[in-house]
Formats: structure tokens, sequence, C-alpha cells
């Protein structure tokens, strides 16, 4: 009888089979032999085993043995003995695959062994990061003050590191002599407990970097903060790290609840026996674990500013004579600024901490010196199980951003867990994926960078020229050179701080670039968008960050992943291409294969055709991806480790249209099938050159527009009018989307007249918003819907509350606030507290965009959710949806699916009914009126995500 084969894993060996023999018949008459049996050979895998004998002609089958039994007796025969032979060979092949399924059993072993060792690694590294980020820089400090004592010379320093161990010792010994004395007052001051929690040279290291941080993060390039903003964000800074501190030495004792039991226990023993003032004292230890509030991180935070001011000093360059006394001051000073109006609004006066035009003139430099916190991290982040349990090991981490709004806190506290898990399932979906430095791209934008930037959407190196001031003193000459003079410092200062925030995405991306992967752990804002913890270098980013981040892990292309690289290289490479149908974005990337090429292999030196695309750093990187594989032996089998992204068209309209299942808006965002694209913004361009070709037409004696009409007809176009109809239906104000107009039509430079460029804008935004609220009306109808009802619950001093449908619980924060003053020991800082009074008109204005933001977060988290189930790499960004690009079409599929379950719930009807429920004594109106439009076409529309 043949050896019975059985199909096996690599890990679990196969059963033996039975080599029993059967006894030999009695005689039968000789008959035709059966033919041989067809013998089915399991795959072996990875293993290699010698090929298996011929089977002999009289060896008996199951089905033969059947057959014989089932015979007529006077056929039988003799059947012939069988050797040994077939049973030494069996034994041997037995023998042979045991031990082959035993060495790959121990190379699986080894194997995850490495695996787990290399994890250990990591993740004591992260632990590192997050727990000595600190104490680590002090002690690089101490380390080059011994240098300098024992050397007797100041070391090759960078210069704004030299300017930290110059500033780093007096810091630290003020802040020591500070703590001294306030341990010895009867008398403390307020900021005095929270002082003395952490050792003197740590604070110095997180007032430092924290100080230059700030300075260099500000928007306008003016090198200065409000005090009231540094003081919160030193003293934020302390708190977390004492926080830290306490999380740290609680998860490494797990006696400590026991412990803080104990406790409790004996300030109730104490109280009964009326010892208030040693109750009083253990009660105020545990606080210190509690948070410290707004106040207490001011008064502790003014108090660390006031040493700095103190201690810290640059002196300038050796360039004065040899008997002149060196020219030291202080790094920092406290400022009082005037009145001054921005923007068209008026600033009032208020104390900013400016520095040194030295220290100005040394932050492009500083970003790598500077400790940020947050950094991705190197395993992936804690599951999320709670309000403050998930995210980073160490770092606090909480999973909603409330800005200390307590309603919201407390809403997310107060639900069940089970009723958050599609939530937290969804952070840690996003958390899990691992992504990674893409260091071709990274080298180009280094290089670019060296060069002085000014390409490819890099802020120029170098500022601008003054204009020079005119050589007759003209009144209106000198006046316009003034304004001039003041346009371009303003600019300047811009400039400045773009090449600060370019350094500091730089700075992340040197410092992760050899890691083979990091991740990024995500939070919520309160509406349940979600974002990465980290602020700099993030897939959420501009176009510089996500062109230098990519998967860590790679898939092969497939057939249709190489089509959805290319239609992704068009989207990216923009100019009106995105608009075009798939087929057409396959075409005009075959045309331009050799500039793809091109850019590929010499992006700096070369044609350079990829630095025109809109987002010119994700274009190239999809050109080295298109380029790799297209020069590969097999472009079907080439790895990508590209995220290729899918976003919705006018998201906030396509979700309108869904919930008012109106046809006409479903056309326009493409919730219906269509041969390309619709494209909503040329739609509304349209409309409004028609209406403004016709007013250009009219007598302008009797139609005030006539002549406004004439200025802008020839400056309509789809750019004009997008920012608009993009921000219509999260709830733009009048005035803001004229703004957003005028801001266009500056851009275009053909009006030069200020008054002229004022009520064309006007004229302009009145023709859009007619224009948009002619073509969305449903949207219209249920953005009214949502401000009434709104405006109901406001007027009862409650906020507007709902429930997302992942179960999120959503709060609006909008409260009118309190101004109150506190005494520090710098100055008198006016600071904000939450009243009790609702702001009505904000919770009425800002719940359609809010409610709105709360269903496109559903659908990315559901969406992410499902994809994880079916094996994908997910990322998102709001309404863009990332993945390989093997994996398009399944994302696509599922998105779609996902969309048709959101607007399968009656979402309306139950927000009504949480209405009523919450405050049955109002009279809501009932909801809007619903259209024909069925929400499954969108399972056919090819441009719904594209």
């Amino acid at each position: 009888m043949p050896l019975l084969l059985y199909p096996f894993s690599a890990c679990v060996p196969p059963p033996r089979a039975l080599l029993r023999r059967l006894s030999p018949p009695p005689p039968m008459a000789a008959v035709a032999p059966p033919p041989p049996a067809v013998r089915i050979l399991p795959s072996m895998g990875a293993l290699d085993l010698p090929p298996l004998p011929p089977p002999a002609t009289d060896d008996f089958h199951w089905l033969d043995l059947f057959a014989f039994l089932n015979s007529p007796a006077d056929t039988y025969h003799q059947i012939p003995q069988q050797g040994g032979e077939e049973e030494e060979l069996e034994a041997g092949l037995e023998l042979e695959l045991e031990l082959e399924l035993e060495r790959h059993a121990e190379v699986e072993r080894q194997r995850e062994r490495a695996r787990k060792a290399q994890h250990r690694r990591l993740r004591q590294r992260q632990v590192k990061a997050e727990t000595e980020a600190w104490a680590r820089a002090a002690e690089e400090y101490r380390e080059i003050e011994r240098e300098m004592l024992d050397r007797r010379l100041a070391p090759a320093l960078p210069y704004v590191k030299s300017l930290f161990v110059g500033w780093f010792e007096p810091l630290r010994d003020a802040i020591a002599r500070d703590q001294d004395v306030q341990r010895r007052k009867r008398v403390k001051h307020v900021y005095a407990k929270y002082l003395l929690l952490l050792p003197a040279d740590k604070v110095a290291v997180i007032v430092m970097h924290k100080m230059m941080g700030l300075l260099m993060s500000s928007k306008d390039g003016t090198g200065s903060v409000r005090v009231v903003q540094a003081a919160h964000c030193i003293g934020e800074a302390v708190e977390r790290e004492k926080s830290r501190k306490k999380k740290d030495q609680g998860e490494n004792d797990p006696a400590l609840e026991k412990e803080q039991a104990k406790c409790r226990k004996h300030v109730k023993s104490l109280v009964r026996r009326r010892k208030m003032s040693d109750a009083q004292k253990l009660v105020q230890q545990e606080l210190e674990l509690e948070e410290w509030g707004t106040e207490a991180q001011v008064k502790l935070g003014t108090r660390l500013i006031e040493l700095l001011l103190d201690s810290a000093f640059v002196q300038s360059p050796a360039d004065q004579t040899p008997d002149s006394s060196p020219d030291i001051r202080p790094a920092f000073k406290h400022v009082l600024r005037q009145p001054i109006i921005e923007n068209g609004r008026l600033k009032k006066k208020h104390w900013v901490i400016e520095c040194d035009h030295l220290v100005h003139e040394g932050f492009e430099s500083t970003a790598r010196h500077v400790d940020i916190p947050y950094l991705p991290m190197l395993v992936p982040p804690k599951k999320w199980k709670g309000y403050d349990k998930g995210g980073h090991l160490f770092l606090p981490s909480y999973i909603m951003r409330t800005h200390g709004v307590k309603d919201q806190k407390d809403a997310i506290k107060s639900v069940p867990r089970k009723q958050l898990r599609k939530v937290f399932e969804a952070l840690d979906i996003l958390g899990s994926t691992k992504w990674r430095v893409n260091r071709r791209v990274h080298d180009v934008v280094e290089t670019i960078w060296s060069r002085g930037g000014g390409i490819a959407g890099l802020v120029d190196k170098t500022n601008i020229p003054l204009p020079e001031r005119p050589e007759l003193e003209d009144p209106d000459e000198v006046q316009k050179w003034k304004w001039s003079l003041k346009k371009a410092k303003k600019t300047n200062r811009e400039l400045h701080a773009e090449r600060c925030d370019t350094e500091l995405k730089l700075s992340v991306a040197r410092k992760m670039r050899e890691e083979d992967g990091f991740y990024y752990p995500h939070n919520l804002d309160f509406r349940g968008r979600a974002y990465p913890m980290h602020p700099h270098l993030s897939h959420l980013g501009s176009d510089l960050c996500r062109g230098v981040l990519e998967y860590a892990e790679g898939r092969p292309l497939g057939k249709s992943g190489l089509c959805w690289l290319k239609i992704h290289l068009a989207n990216k490479y923009g100019g009106g291409v995105e608009k075009l149908s798939h087929e057409g974005k396959l075409a005009f990337v075959e045309n331009q294969l050799l500039d793809i090429f091109d850019s590929a292999a010499n992006p700096v030196d070369g044609n350079c055709w990829w630095i025109n695309a809109e987002d010119p750093f994700q274009c190239l990187a999809a050109c080295m991806d298109l380029s790799d594989a297209l020069k590969s032996s097999s472009p079907y089998r080439a790895v990508s480790h590209l995220p290729i992204h899918q976003d919705g068209s006018c998201n906030g309209l396509q979700h309108y249209a869904a919930l008012g299942r109106d046809y006409m808006g479903a056309v326009a965002v493409n919730l219906v099938p269509g041969e390309k694209p619709a494209d909503i913004y040329s739609e509304i361009a349209a409309r409004v050159h028609d209406v403004v070709r016709g007013d250009s037409l009219k007598d302008p004696a009797t139609n005030p527009n006539a002549s406004l009409a004439r200025v802008l007809v020839d400056q309509v176009d789809r750019k004009l009018v997008k920012q608009t109809v993009m921000t219509s239906v999260y709830g733009v104000t009048y005035i803001g989307a004229r703004q957003q107009i005028t801001k266009r039509l500056q851009e275009k430079g053909l009006i030069t007249d200020d008054k002229l460029l004022y009520d064309v804008s006007c004229y302009a935004t009145r023709v859009t918003l007619d224009a948009l609220g002619q073509m969305f009306q449903s949207a219209r109808g249920i953005m009214a819907w949502l401000g009434d009802c709104a405006k109901m619950i406001a007027s009862k001093n409650q906020p507007v509350k709902w429930t997302s449908p992942v179960g999120l619980p959503v709060v609006q924060p909008y409260k009118k606030y309190k101004n109150y003053m506190i005494r520090t020991s710098l100055q008198c800082l006016a600071l904000r507290r939450e009243g009790d009074a609702i702001a009505i008109h904000r919770q009425k204005a800002a719940f359609p965009p809010n409610f709105v933001h709360s269903l496109d977060s559903s659908h990315m988290m559901m969406t992410a959710i499902a994809c994880k189930e079916a094996g994908l790499h997910f990322a998102g960004v709001h309404d863009s949806f990332w993945v390989h690009a093997c994996d398009v079409d399944q994302m696509n599929q599922i998105l779609r699916e996902q969309f048709v379950e959101l607007y399968s719930m009656p979402i309306l009807e139950n927000l009504l009914e949480e209405f009523q429920k919450s405050f049955p004594t109002l009279e809501f109106p009932p909801c809007p009126p619903q259209g024909n439009f069925d929400v499954r076409e969108v399972l056919t529309s090819t441009y719904f995500f594209n």
C-alpha cells in the first residue's frame, strides 16, 4: 500500500502514516491489474524532500480494496508478497521529513527571538526618549562645562548650542538658589511647591528650550512672544515632566495603588482624630499628582522667565577695538508692545518677551539643537483604553484635545468604554501604521535647501531687499517709501518664520532618517477628527512633509497598482490634469515618461520637470517609484512603499447631499456615476461668470454693478471661487468669503486701487454665494435647520451635544469667557476663565460645520476598521484615505460600502430624537424634507473618491 501524504503547515508536523499491511486474501482468478492510482502531492513550501518512488502496479488503493472485497469469490487470485525494502524507504523518508520540519521550526523560533529582541531594544530607546530627554540635555551641558574647565578652552560648538551652554550654568544656579530660599521660608510663594518638584538643572533646560522654541515658532517672525503665552507653556512643560515622572514611577511600582489606598485610609483616620494639620499635609502631597491648573502654571512659568531674564546674556562678535569693553547685553527683554492694526484688527498693547537680534539671527540653525517633544515613536503606541490611557508609553497622552474644556472631558469619561470601542480601534489602527523617511526625496530636499531654497515650494533663504529712501524729500514719495519699507520688513519677518518652520521639519527628518520605521500616535479634536500627536513632520502636513514620508512596509504593485501609481502621479502634478478622467491621466503620464525618468534620475541637475507640479515633492516621489517599476524586469512585481491618496470630491457637500438625498447636489459632487469627474468649483465659476458677464453688458447709469462687473469679468476663474465654495459648507460668513476673494484678486495684481478692490470683492462675494445657494438648496435647508436647533438649545444656556455615528460624545465648547487678573513675580497678567454663560451665536454658527466634521470623521473611522480587517495598511487625513497602490481598488470598494452603511442610518432623525430626549420641553422643528437620491449609487461612482 502506498504511503499516505497529508497537507501540513510549516509549524505543525503531519500525522504519521499507519504502516499496516493487509494479509493476502484467498486465491482468485487472474484479472487485469487495476490502473495506477492518481496521487496528488501537497505543496511542501520551502522544504526540499527527496522524490517518492513510483507506486507499484499491484499496490492496493482504498478504492481498489473496496472493489476487491465486493467481487465474486471465483475471481480471487493470489496476491504476491511485498518485500521489506519499501518499509525501510518509507521509514527513512519519514525521518528525513521530521528532521527538515524541525530545522524549519528552529529557524522560525530564531527569527521570532530576534524580532522580540529588536522590539525590546526599540522599546528601551523609546522609553529613554520619553523619560530622559531633559536629563540628557542637562548632562550634555554639564559635560561641556567640564571639558571647558579641563582644557581651559571653549569647544567648537554651533552658535545656538554655545548660547545654551553659556546660559545653562547661571540659570541653573539661579533656580537652585530660589529653590533653597523657598525651602527655608515659612510663608512660601504660590509657585514654590511646584518649583521644588524637579531638579534645578532639568528645570533650566526646560526653560531654555521652551523659550527658544516659542520664539522661533512665532508666525510673524518678530522674535517675540506674549508673556502670558510663554509663562503658560513653560509651566505646562514642567507639570508634564513631573506627571511623566510620577507615571514612570507608577509603571515600575505595582504597589502604588495599594500605597495610595493606605494613604487615603490614613487621612480619614487623622480627620476622625481631629489632627487636621497632619491630614492637610498628606492631602497636599497627593494633590501634586493632580492637574495644576492654568493659574499655577502661569505663576511658575513667570518666575522662571524672570530668572532667565536675569541669567541669559549675549556678547557681540569680537570686532571691537582692544581698548573697548566687551558689549555684553541681555539675551531677552521684557517689552511693552504698543497697539497696532494687523490684518484689519486692532491689537491692544501687551507685554512680550523679545530676544536680542543676535539670538534672532541664529534661529534658522536652532531647530536641530532644540528638544522637540512628542517625536514619532519607535514602537507601536499603547492601545487606547480611556481618556488618558493610550498613546505614548510615558509622556502624558489624552484621547481628545479638550483645551481645558471641562464639559467635553467629562463627556468622554462618563460614557461606557464599550460605546467608544470603534473610536479606540480606529485610533489604534491609525497609530499602528509604520512609516519611514523616503531618503531619496529627503536628499533632494536637503540639496535644494543647502543651495538657498526658493524652488519646489521651499521658502527662499534670502530676504527681499529693503527699498532705499528717496533722495528728494517729497512728502508723497517719502510716505510711499515708508509704506514699502514696512511691507518689505513684514515680508522678511514672514520669510524668517517660514524658514524656522522648514528647519524644524527637516530636523525631525534628520533624526528619524536612519530608523527602519516609526509610528504616529493619534488623538482627536472635540468633533472626532483624528490628528497625529507629533506637531512638525507628519503626513498631515505640507507637501514637503508628505514627500519625505512613505510606508515602511512595501507591497508589489500588481497590474492595478501600476495604473493607480500613474494616476496618483498625474493628480500630484495638477495643473488641470487632476480633473481629467482616469484614462486621460494615464495618457498624460505615458506622454511624459521621458520627463518622469529624467526627474527620477537627475532630480536637481536634470530638466526638473517635477518642480512645476502643484505638489512637487509628492510628484517627485511618484516619479521615482514609477521609474523604478518600469525599468525593472517585471513592473508588476516591483515593490512600492508609496501611499496612494483617494480624496473626497468637496467632501462636506458630499455629506450634505447624502443627508438630504439631494440628486442635483449628488451629481455635482460625484455621488452619481459619471464618465469623468464633476468639478463643482468649475461649475460655480461658470455660473458666476455668466452673471458677471450679463451685468457687464448693462448700463452703469442704471445698474451700479455694471462698472464693477466690467472690472471683474476677465478675472473670474476656478481659483477665484474655490476657497469660498470649499468653506461655504463649513459656515463661512460673508466677511470671511469677501476676504478670501480679495486675497485671490490681490494675487492677480490687476486692481491696484484699494477702494475699487474692496467694492469688486463685495460684488464677487455676493454673486458667488448666490450661485452656491441656487445649486445646493437642500444643503442650505439642512444648515438652517441645524442652526435653528442649536439656537433653541443655546437659549436654555446649554451647549449643543450629540453622539456621532461611531459613538463619540461631542460637546460644543463655546462659552463666554471671563477675564481676571493674577499677580506674578514679573507683572500682573490677564487670564481667561470659562464662564457659565453660553455663547449663543457661536453655538448656532458652529453647529452645522461641526456636525458635518463629526460625520466625515465617522466615515474615516469606519473605513479604517474595515481596511484593517481586510489586511490593508491604512492612513487617513480627514477626507483623504491612503493605502498601497495594489490595495486601492479594494479600499475604494470598502470606503463606498462604509459610506452607504453610514447613510443607511437615519442620521437626522436620530439627532432630533436625541435633542428631544435631552430637552423634552422644547419643540424642535421637524427634519428637512429629503429628495429622491439613492445613496447606493455611490457604490458604482468611480469619481466619488479619486
